[in-house]
């Protein structure tokens, strides 16, 4: 099974780099079929086997002969991997299709936000949608219980604290992360909100200055912030409570 789901995984990532292309240029992402962005030349079902078309066809169009951009087969691979982690520790269960999902979007999110510095509102908003349906099947199912409103506070303390950091900082903090981390705030609760905010600036910091030193990025070059709020987040998940218990038995016992 978990070839399989990380097959499954492989093939929703050649969809998640098709809604990375058009969606920011406000093309359909089901009209036209997949065709290369070069030539324009419709692909077949030979082309479009996730990274092993990219191996046999050795990272260039059939057509054309232009580069294929390796942000393919690393969206693929990453996509399949995650889903066998969330395999792993879920199962076929709700918590397998939920999470799966919710880190699809987030990989959209972030290479869109890298390569054009926006945060659709669409993609945000279909996330809280899925939470909510989440939250209230969990509830109804298995009675597993909803805390509405410490969702609610950390809706509001994430959106808020990085609202004031936009202010401070003069537009350094953009409105899609504001309302990312509010969403994702509603979703994990105060407690893992506050390591996935304190997570996505350390790891922006590490970034930052290793761009910084491979002259990737000047000292005034805008760094897109959501990619490490969204690699924040996935680290959260997985080890946010083994974090928390650690720093509450190091420091507060």
């Amino acid at each position: 099974m978990y070839i399989l789901t990380f097959i499954f995984g492989t093939l929703i990532g050649s969809f998640l780099n098709v809604c990375i292309y058009r969606i920011p240029r406000e093309e359909s992402i089901a009209y036209p079929s997949s065709h290369c962005p070069k030539c324009s030349t419709p692909l077949k079902w030979d082309n479009l086997i996730p990274v092993l078309s990219f191996l046999l066809q050795k990272g260039k169009c059939r057509y054309c002969g232009e580069s294929i951009s390796p942000q393919y087969p690393i969206v693929e691979l990453l996509n399949g991997i995650l889903y066998a982690i969330f395999f792993h520790f879920y199962g076929l269960l709700i918590d397998f299709f939920f999470y799966s999902s919710i880190v699809s979007i987030l990989i959209v999110i972030s290479l869109i936000d890298y390569y054009h510095q926006i945060i659709p509102d669409s993609l945000v908003i279909i996330i809280f949608i899925i939470t909510i349906i989440h939250k209230l099947t969990l509830f109804i199912l298995y009675k597993t219980p909803f805390n509405l409103m410490n969702s609610i506070l950390a809706l509001l303390l994430g959106g808020g604290l990085f609202l004031v950091i936009a202010i401070v900082s003069k537009g350094g903090m953009g409105g899609g992360d504001i309302k990312l981390i509010s969403v994702l705030g509603f979703m994990l609760g105060i407690k893992k909100l506050l390591l996935n905010i304190l997570l996505s600036f350390i790891i922006g910091a590490v970034f930052s200055v290793f761009l910084l030193l491979l002259n990737k990025k000047g000292k005034k070059d805008a760094i897109p912030f959501g990619p490490f709020i969204n690699i924040a987040f996935i680290v959260t998940l997985f080890f946010g409570d083994r974090i928390i218990n650690w720093y509450v038995l190091r420091f507060l016992v």
